[in-house]
């Protein structure tokens, strides 16, 4: 570095006549009209390392609109900024140390939290995280090991009066679980130190904190009081299952499947959420807890969104259940009325072991002899009808809900204690993470992309969430890729009004490889299980909510060919900012589809295997909590913060709890040593 700074006039002059110098070096400046694409190649060609995240010199980051790189001659990383093919900014960014992981707000530790973040301090309200002061210097970062040893947070609250300074507050290390990362909806207000207006604010959440608690309890006050006889199935029976299956179990997977199995073995009915991206497994675990209550005597019911997920899944078990003495069938649209009669009757009769079936499953005359499970695929993907059929089932069924990224009501019943929830973040041993980009929309950036999977004979998936367009998208497809393949791509449409039976069909040619690309709605979005597809092109991204974007990118990268997740958003919106800049007071943020960026930047950040979750934490962050009772949604969460208030809530579903049960106890025990009043005073 300090070389090339004493040097650089000498190679300024040396870059107009010196052809080595030409070649070796690039000069950015803003206002340069460039490629973002073109500069990328550039730099690859300079001998950088390209990453998901720069931790030294010589490496270099694209994400979306931004490339982040690490000039050899710098001692920081910087982001360049692009709208178009024009750079609009160039800033430094702060390092970040390599032993740091990238997680979500709520996920992430005070210690790795970046200055200009918001911080609540519990007893003091929100204010701005400035770094850790340590040994009279101000850092940006301070590793773990360190943290113990003569180090303070500092944190900047509002200035008291206007004109004057803010206040700021040194917190040690050893108070640090009295700060937490602020996570919520908007920009929150900074309090000032002292004062009572942080205590009257906390007061406020708490009481509501305390009504939301008394109402989920009483919602699920009914499940805790069921008694079912366990679940303890046939191990002869589940030992010839594990030894038919073609993979080996990861670590994840088994420990989900455990934690299922004790919630049947329990005398209390299951509420679980098992979460898992794409093909990492989540099928394979409901089948051998299907199993276990088949073989215990009960019925088991799997519920899927879509015609095309139901039939998989009748694929699927029906497969696994080959060898075994279970008799699975199928109900959906597509059945007859013969057929469908006949399936009720058997249904009603007991014959049936394991129904598949969509929302019909949920019809009035629809009734099992003895259901034990039902297994809810995409819970999300239902309507509110349908949802309100599923509390009714709750109430005595065991209910296992599969889901890559859990909807923020769910999301926040597991948070709150109220559902379990059990991970798979594990990928298959071959299984290579889908390489995710995002930028403006391009003729020939969609050519090129399509150029490339046909060359390596893969297919694609085309969305466009427009049923009215689907067929002019189509023709400009095929325009667009007459220049550039020498044979014209054979195109397929599939969308939501089209009649079932012709979805199939146009899934089984593409299937069957009879079609090159698939111009499709989100109807793709469940369902569809094609280790031959590889590329992904969106063509408008800022449409799709996080949750949605992440299950599409699911549908591709199935085996072990490198895939391709293609986010593109019309250029002429403007990229939302990523800068470091410092945050100003009470200031409110608002830029033109930015929570529509934010969701993409997250897509981008969060493009390895197994993320599923952290995406879904951030959906949580970004839409909100969602109406967890299908009441008003509570601002309470925007004046504390989600980590602070989720604290409270989890407090006060646990004295209720003492409350509810403090009859069974005499006052002043050991085992209750606080009163009624005491316990108010501990909360």
């Amino acid at each position: 570095v300090l070389w090339f700074s004493e040097n650089n006039e000498k190679i300024k002059h040396a870059r107009v006549h010196n052809l080595w110098w030409q070649k070796n070096t690039i000069t950015i400046e803003k206002d340069l009209v460039i490629k973002p694409s073109d500069l990328s190649r550039r730099i690859l060609d300079l001998g950088y390392e390209r990453a998901h995240t720069v931790y030294g010199p010589g490496g270099f980051a694209v994400h979306g609109g931004i490339i982040e790189i690490w000039p050899i001659n710098e001692e920081k990383p910087c982001m360049i900024e692009f709208l178009g093919n024009i750079i609009v900014t160039i800033f430094v960014r702060q390092e970040i140390t390599r032993d740091e992981t990238i997680k979500p707000k709520l996920a992430r530790g005070i210690e790795t939290m970046i200055p200009e973040s918001f911080v609540v301090h519990e007893d003091h309200g929100i204010g701005i995280f400035k770094g850790f002061f340590q040994n009279g210097e101000l850092r940006s970062f301070l590793p773990t090991s360190d943290v113990a040893s003569n180090a303070y947070f500092l944190v900047e609250y509002a200035p008291q009066a206007p004109g004057r300074e803010p206040d700021r507050l040194y917190v040690p290390a050893e108070k640090k679980n009295r700060l937490t990362p602020y996570v919520g909806f908007e920009t929150p207000t900074i309090h000032r130190l002292g004062g009572t207006i942080w205590f009257t604010t906390k007061r406020k959440v708490r009481e509501d904190a305390e009504k939301l608690a008394r109402a989920l309890l009483a919602l699920y006050a009914k499940r805790e009081q069921v008694i079912r006889t366990p679940h303890f199935g046939d191990a002869a029976l589940e030992s010839k299952l594990r030894d038919t299956f073609p993979f080996v179990e990861t670590e994840d997977q088994l420990r989900a499947e455990e934690e299922i199995m004790r919630d049947l073995r329990s005398p209390r009915p299951m509420d679980r959420v098992l979460c898992g991206d794409v093909g990492f497994g989540k099928t394979e675990v409901a089948i051998r807890a299907a199993l276990r209550v088949i073989a215990s005597g009960k019925q088991v019911a799997i519920l899927a969104p879509t015609t095309i997920l139901a039939a998989q899944h009748l694929n699927t078990f029906s497969e696994r259940f080959k060898d075994l003495p279970v008799c699975v069938a199928m109900i959906s649209r597509l059945t007859s009325k013969q057929e469908t009669r006949q399936v009720i009757e058997e249904l009603n009769g007991g014959t049936i072991d394991c129904i598949v079936g969509t929302h019909r499953l949920l019809s009035s005359d629809i009734s099992f002899r003895n259901l034990g499970l039902v297994v809810i695929d995409e819970e999300q993907r239902f309507g509110v009808k349908q949802k309100e059929k599923m509390k009714e089932l709750r109430v005595n069924a065991d209910i296992l809900s599969l889901s890559a990224t859990p909807i923020p009501r769910t999301l926040s019943l597991t948070l709150a204690h109220l559902r379990n929830i059990s991970q798979i973040n594990t990928p298959l041993p071959d299984r290579l993470p889908t390489q995710t980009f995002v930028l403006p929309y391009g003729r020939s950036l969609v050519r090129d992309a399509i150029a490339q999977e046909i060359k390596r004979r893969g297919q694609i998936y085309f969305l466009h969430n427009r049923i009215e367009t689907l067929g002019r998208v189509k023709e400009k497809l095929e325009k667009i890729c007459k220049s550039k393949t020498k044979k014209l791509p054979l195109i397929g449409i599939i969308h939501g009004r089209m009649k079932e039976k012709e979805v199939l069909r146009t899934m089984s040619q593409f299937r069957a490889q009879k079609l090159d690309i698939l111009v499709a709605t989100t109807i793709i979005e469940n369902g569809l299980d094609i280790s031959n597809v590889n590329t992904l092109i969106v063509d408008d991204a800022t449409r799709l909510g996080l949750a949605e974007a992440h299950q599409l990118r699911g549908r591709i990268g199935r085996g072990n060919t490198q895939a391709f997740a293609y986010f593109l958003y019309p250029a002429r919106i403007l990229k939302q900012t990523l800068t470091n800049k410092t945050i100003s007071y009470n200031q409110k943020v608002s830029l033109p589809g930015s929570r529509a960026f934010e969701r993409l930047r997250v897509l981008q950040e969060y493009a390895s295997l197994g993320s599923g979750y952290e995406i879904a934490l951030r959906d949580l962050e970004i839409r909100g909590a969602g109406n967890i009772l299908g009441k008003e949604q509570s601002g309470a969460i925007n004046k504390v913060g989600l980590n602070l208030y989720y604290q409270m809530l989890a407090d006060a579903i646990e004295i209720l709890k003492l409350d509810n049960n403090k009859d069974l106890l005499p006052n002043n025990t050991p085992e209750n040593p606080c009163s009624k009043t005491e316990q108010g005073n501990y909360l």
